[in-house]
């Protein structure tokens, strides 16, 4: 029995999801201009990237590109805002995952900004599987921002510092 690789990609999504979302409902709107260094992007935009990544699945399956010069980011008023847009990305992503052919997932994509392609020759299905490594990457990145500025860390795997329990 062959499971098809929406499906695979969508478990592998779900697993991630719960984890996410609570690191999203943690944050407090004092925090959001916080960076650990000159270099690093502010906390705010690390957080809106790491609600909006299940976006980018939606919009790999459905599109053939990404162009980050017409893309619509999020606009935030706090980071109540946040779950609810985490929660309205996941659903765009559940839709297109749930529906995808592997087929589908085995033609091109590209990332471009205006004309210029950033990454191409790329198949949907190796857009998605960075995306999702994408999303634990900086919701990393996010828990290191939140332990910096005092905010718990929930269990991501399992038990954290903060979160000790087993169950």
């Amino acid at each position: 029995m062959n499971i098809p690789l929406g499906q695979i990609y969508l478990s592998q999504l779900e697993l991630e999801a719960e984890a996410t979302r609570k690191c999203l409902e943690r944050l407090t709107d004092e925090s959001l201009d916080f960076k650990p260094t000159e270099k690093a992007m502010p906390l705010k935009s690390l957080a809106i990237t790491v609600a909006e990544i299940p976006k980018w699945i939606d919009s790999i399956v459905n599109q053939s590109e990404i162009n980050f010069a017409t893309y619509e980011r999020f606009k935030m008023n706090s980071v109540a805002d946040l779950p609810k847009h985490f929660d309205q990305c996941m659903s765009l992503a559940r839709k297109a995952l749930e529906n995808v052919s592997d087929e589908e997932l085995m033609k091109e994509f590209s990332l471009k900004m205006n004309d210029n392609t950033i990454l191409s020759t790329e198949t949907k299905k190796e857009s998605i599987d960075s995306s999702i490594r994408h999303l634990v990457h900086h919701r990393g990145q996010l828990t290191v921002y939140m332990r910096m500025q005092g905010i718990p860390i929930p269990r991501i795997y399992g038990p954290s510092g903060d979160d000790q329990s087993w169950g």
